[in-house]
């Protein structure tokens, strides 16, 4: 990403977590400012997630997947600029579409990609993140994510309920 963020005219603003967490994808992609890269390929619905919410993500779509609900999951690395085709077309033909982010949900991913769907004709729309509550402290992070919902089986609950609705 800084790499990327070297020769990118303008102002640019990158958020990193200090923790642990998996390399999902491989060293030799090439990261590009504003592509959104499927990490999993799935038919009924579409998770668009970042940050440590893609491998939440991915746990949920394996979940699921032993219910018989096939998720694909975006990871979507930057959202200024946003690849709005690229979110149409992930998001084209699917029962639900989800958004997770470590991120209030006001102001972040999920309204960049409601933004980006709202002409469009499209599934029924949800996210996971943290709701328009005040931050609080804990002891690790696991526990705050928790806390927060931003787990897995949060993401599998919101797929089971928007395909419930629909």
């Amino acid at each position: 990403m800084v790499a990327a963020m070297v020769d990118h005219p303008g102002p640019m603003y990158i958020r990193i977590n200090r923790n642990d967490l998996p390399i999902l994808t491989p060293a030799e992609t090439p990261f590009e400012i504003g592509k959104l890269y499927t990490i999993k390929e799935g038919g009924d619905v579409v998770v668009f997630a970042n940050g440590v919410m893609v491998s939440r993500a991915l746990a949920a779509a394996e979940e699921l997947a032993a219910e018989g609900i096939s998720v694909k999951v975006v990871n979507v690395s930057t959202i200024k600029p946003l690849d709005r085709q690229g979110v149409i077309d992930a998001a084209k033909g699917m029962k639900a579409v989800v958004t997770a982010e470590e991120h209030s949900v006001i102001g972040g991913l999920g309204s960049a990609i409601a933004e980006a769907l709202r002409r469009e004709p499209h599934a029924p729309l949800d996210f996971v993140g943290v709701a328009d509550v005040f931050g609080t402290s804990a002891y690790n992070y696991e526990e705050l994510l928790a806390y927060y919902g931003l787990t897995s089986q949060a993401i599998a609950a919101k797929v089971r309920e928007l395909l419930k609705s629909k």
